[in-house]
């Protein structure tokens, strides 16, 4: 079992068990609030960039951690999240990518340790997001499980014309919620959704 001190980033503390990620106006800007609506995290996706990349800042605008591509133009792939004050790299977002199920891993990124997963629910939606004409436009579900598979949260988005997560964290005891946010904001810019 995973020690999410460990996973601390400096500078935030996410503590609350409810969030919530909302799109901006502009596509692939998103901001997290948390369970009372205040701001505790915002990210822009930076253009233009042979790899994809995620600075995230805290509600003052203080940076705190930045998700990286492993690859150019990474669909499916690896994406580092690094703590911007020390440098050091926390996590690794693993994405396996298919038309029936999005299936993202959150593993350790020294010992390669799974710390999570995050899995879309029902394979009709996923294929309906994919290939229906207005798809995307269907809110898309996830479960979070820790490394032993047991159930401790949940994304859900909502219909509106920004995309909007609520996330649900249940039990976190060994799943470290910064990641899982982030998450949440790459899985949508980078899919779409």
């Amino acid at each position: 079992m995973s020690d999410t001190r460990a996973y601390d980033i400096e500078g935030i503390e996410l503590t609350d068990d409810r969030y919530t990620v909302e799109q901006g106006l502009v596509r692939n800007k998103y901001r997290a609030l948390d369970a009372d609506g205040n701001v505790v995290l915002r990210s822009k996706q930076k253009m233009l960039k042979m790899k994809e990349e995620f600075p995230f800042v805290d509600a003052d605008g203080n940076e705190v951690f930045t998700v990286k591509a492993g690859g150019i133009i990474d669909v499916a792939g690896n994406y580092v999240l690094s703590d911007a004050r020390t440098g050091e790299n926390v996590v690794v977002l693993d994405n396996d990518y298919s038309l029936l199920q999005d299936t993202w891993r959150i593993r350790d990124a020294t010992t390669e340790e799974k710390l999570a997963e995050i899995n879309s629910r029902g394979a009709m939606v996923t294929l309906a997001r994919d290939i229906v004409p207005f798809g995307g436009w269907i809110p898309h579900k996830y479960e979070i499980s820790d490394q032993e598979g047991a159930h401790v949260g949940s994304i859900s988005g909502q219909f509106s014309l920004r995309d909007r997560y609520d996330i649900v964290i249940d039990d976190a005891s060994s799943v470290p919620k910064e990641p899982i946010i982030a998450a949440a904001m790459v899985i949508d810019a980078i899919q779409g959704n």
